[in-house]
């Protein structure tokens, strides 16, 4: 990503080579405050991306945790014996 900016940047200097000297300060001030918005969206979409996978992984947790205590229910039933002991089991 910061190599396309990079070339777009060394574009516009080329292009901009035969202009004033203002003309190139604002191209080039545009050029940076479009790096630093691209490199902002990319921390913001990986945080949210870190966000996403700890959220999925407390849901696998809370499955899992789920699926036990329902299997030591049936175990419980089938062995006619507390849930505390099916688990112990």
């Amino acid at each position: 990503m910061r190599k396309l900016i990079l070339a777009a940047v060394a574009g516009t200097a080329f292009a901009l080579a035969g202009c004033s000297e203002k003309t190139e300060d604002a191209a080039a001030t545009a050029a940076d405050a479009a790096a630093e918005d691209t490199e902002a969206n990319v921390d913001a979409a990986a945080t949210a991306a870190a966000d996403a996978a700890g959220d999925v992984a407390a849901a696998a947790s809370d499955a899992a945790a789920e699926v036990g205590d329902e299997a030591a229910e049936v175990e419980a039933d089938a062995q006619d014996e507390s849930k505390a002991e099916a688990k112990a089991d």
